[in-house]
């Protein structure tokens, strides 16, 4: 029990700007300020959430250099999605950029900021990790697949198949109170996915965006969207790595 109580602490803190991100939407879903759109608020909280973690050291420089790494890749994403339709943000702001506000990007960046926290406070350590250059390359394919499916087939399964055959032999170990845990690297990536999609639901019924199906009511998330997260967690941690292992020098991501 004491350990399970130490996983929750360390997990709040690993969550703190993810859960900035649900106190600034629930504040402006209920409260609205003269002259200034929603979106735009929620930007001026993130931007304030971002310095403070930073200033007050919850976050070091080279975790944030990780985390606007995701928010270029995540903004890019949302810009074309949009586009396509597959949701939208109905409301206006000041600072919308192709029909996406600048916020969203950090709903993303948040992703990476637990990953951060999580390697960081628990002692994560990656055995049996692939080559680089399957480590990459699947990153690389499934963030394109999330582009091309629009025009050609959806190759997320054959993507998945992949990744078991790539990840067979990697596991994780964390630390909660100087006892070391083991889980495999799949059942971790899955993890995160589902709890993400969880947060979605959440965010959508604040109103952070809208899906299709949403937008005469709101409605739970399609429980296939884990999948999608499941595959974004996967690039999301494969980048940390490979960038821990890049500034370390090592061989491998350990």
């Amino acid at each position: 029990m004491k350990n399970f109580l130490k996983f929750g602490y360390l997990q709040a803190l690993c969550c703190i700007f993810p859960v900035i991100i649900f106190g600034a939407l629930a504040l402006s879903k209920f409260f609205t300020i003269p002259f200034l759109p929603r979106y735009d608020f929620i930007l001026i909280i993130c931007i304030a959430a971002q310095i403070f973690m930073l200033v007050s050291k919850l976050e070091t420089f080279d975790e944030l250099k990780v985390i606007c790494l995701f928010h270029i890749i995540g903004l890019v994403l949302e810009i074309f999605k949009v586009h396509m339709g597959s949701w939208s943000y109905p409301e206006e702001a000041y600072s919308k950029f192709l029909g996406v506000p600048l916020y969203s990007g950090f709903m993303y960046a948040s992703v990476a900021s637990y990953i951060c926290q999580s390697w960081r406070r628990m002692d994560l350590h990656m055995y049996s990790w692939p080559k680089p250059f399957f480590a990459v390359g699947i990153s690389v394919l499934i963030y394109l697949n999330f582009f091309t499916h629009h025009f050609s087939y959806d190759v997320r399964w054959v993507l998945k198949a992949l990744l078991f055959i790539i990840f067979f032999r990697t596991f994780v170990t964390f630390q909660v109170n100087e006892k070391v845990y083991k889980m495999h690297m799949i059942l971790a990536f899955l993890l995160i996915g589902f709890f993400i999609w969880i947060a979605e639901n959440i965010t959508t019924f604040l109103g952070a965006w809208q899906y299709p199906n949403q937008e005469a009511a709101w409605s739970i998330v399609h429980i296939g969207k884990i999948s999608s997260w499941f595959l974004l967690v996967i690039i999301s941690v494969i980048i940390v790595a490979q960038l821990k292992r890049v500034k370390s020098g090592m061989k491998s991501p350990l």
